[in-house]
């Protein structure tokens, strides 16, 4: 049976499966959805030995804490191992993927902006709605159900480990210590990712960058209780007015970011690449009007396309502090707050900008204020080679389930965990991703677009063909 056959034949059964993992709120962020993190692990580990794993376990490791041992999100493992004598295009020896997904999902607040439960999948015009549809359950599910059809027809001609993770969407602050732990386990020939994007449905490319990250919260202190504004307004250093004075501070007129040193690692783009980037088909004006915004604003010098792949980036993630609610209160707070986080690229170290970042505010931080900024996460940004033979069979892969060949494209979100793999395992990752910027990840309204759903099946099933030759 063909791959199309195979997933008109289980559609359904396909669709519940990935309506129950949906089904259950793996929040990683929120401390009330513990439980669920360890109900979706199991979940995963029952669809993994459905699909054809031989093994299965969900693991939980202890983390160091002041309180003495501190659990974190448990991990889902998976393994195949291949009885079919082929090899022969890999020097006789059969290669292992080492597939990387994870099951904790952002919280799905403000609720009252999504039109259908998002715990509950809901589909409307060939799109699955619901929190997890693309990140990263529906894409993991891709990953699933193309090795389940392989195994299935006795086709599968790798080696295959699953490693499934509830802790992504908070940094993965677990996730470099269980792979130092575990680095036998895990060996690989190549990671293979789904979670990322395309261009466009259209117009299919493998990703072949992504950015690193920073992150910070600010907290800024300045009287010791909240005061009356009228009585001292004017007299004393508001911190809302003190943090906001900072973070203007941070990016020019121009959009470069005035942290110093901050550029120094930073890679002029080829011009190549550049050329590459040109090709791409996109609009300003459709961009600006997708998102609502009149006009675009970033480094002078660049196109949007760009600015948001191959360059930094900084942005206020959120701010808060004084009286929120309703009417008014006539206040100057003590307390200001502000989470911010900077997005990296290729060469530049994520611990090295985080301390420039909290040298630069302690400089600018005015009196009459106590600035303190506390470092939350980060990850260093990757480049995957495109000549190798496990890009070029992904490349086959989406050639033959989109009817083109794919554009390679960095793009400008980050995983950190990428380059942890590439530093630890010794091994790059390919990354097949399904996602389209319509999905609206993190946001209300989360989809998956249901063709590309099954065709992101058909490309990862012939990888596997193509990569075991």
């Amino acid at each position: 049976m063909d791959i199309q056959s195979y997933i008109n034949a289980h559609r359904e059964r396909f669709m519940e499966e990935w309506a129950s993992l949906i089904r259950i709120p793996s929040v990683s962020c929120q401390a009330e959805h513990k439980a669920d993190m360890l109900k979706c692990a199991e979940r995963w580990k029952e669809l993994l030995i459905a699909a054809g794993c031989q093994k299965a376990d969900v693991i939980t490791p202890s983390l160091p804490s002041p309180q003495g041992k501190e659990s974190s999100n448990p991990f889902v493992y998976g393994e195949y191992q291949c009885s079919l004598p082929w090899g022969e295009g890999q020097g006789g020896v059969i290669p292992t993927v080492l597939v990387y997904a994870h099951y904790d999902v952002m919280p799905v607040e403000p609720l009252d902006l999504w039109k259908s439960n998002p715990w509950e999948p809901s589909i409307r015009d060939g799109r699955l709605y619901a929190r997890g549809a693309d990140d990263d359950k529906g894409q993991a599910m891709i990953q699933a159900k193309a090795f389940e059809y392989l195994v299935h027809e006795g086709l599968m001609a790798c080696n295959v480990k699953f490693i499934f993770e509830g802790e992504e969407e908070i940094g993965s602050p677990s996730l470099e210590a269980f792979l130092e732990d575990h680095k036998e386990l895990l060996k690989a020939d190549i990671i293979l990712v789904s979670d990322t994007s395309m261009i466009g449905k259209e117009t299919p490319s493998i990703t072949t960058g992504l950015r690193g990250l920073a992150y910070w919260e600010i907290e800024v202190d300045g009287p010791n209780r909240d005061l009356h504004s009228g009585h001292f307004g004017g007299a004393v250093k508001n911190p809302i007015n003190a943090l906001c004075e900072m973070l203007a501070q941070v990016v020019d007129k121009d959009g470069r970011i005035t942290i110093p040193h901050f550029y120094d690692d930073v890679l002029p783009i080829p011009q190549a690449e550049r050329d590459m980037i040109a090709q791409i088909p996109f609009s300003q004006e459709k961009y600006n009007k997708a998102i609502d915004v009149d006009e675009v604003f970033g480094e002078v010098g660049y196109s949007t396309l760009e600015r948001n792949s191959c360059r930094p980036s900084f942005d206020v993630c959120g701010i808060w502090g004084g009286y929120t609610g309703e009417g008014s209160k006539t206040v100057l707070p003590s307390k200001a707050f502000a989470k911010v986080s900077c997005r990296l690229v290729a060469n530049q170290d994520h611990e090295k900008i985080s301390q420039a970042f909290i040298d630069y505010i302690a400089s600018i931080a005015p009196k009459g204020v106590r600035v303190r900024v506390t470092p939350m996460h980060g990850g260093q940004g990757y480049v995957c080679p495109i000549d190798i033979p496990a890009y070029k069979a992904a490349e086959k892969g989406f050639e033959i389930a989109f009817g083109k060949r794919p554009l390679a494209a960095r793009r400008g979100g980050s995983i950190p965990i990428i380059s942890s793999f590439e530093q630890i395992l010794g091994c790059k990752t390919i990354l097949m991703g399904f996602g389209l910027e319509q999905n609206a990840i993190h946001s209300p309204n989360e989809s998956m677009d249901l063709e590309v759903w099954e065709r992101g099946i058909i490309a990862v099933t012939e990888f596997y063909k193509e990569y075991a030759k």
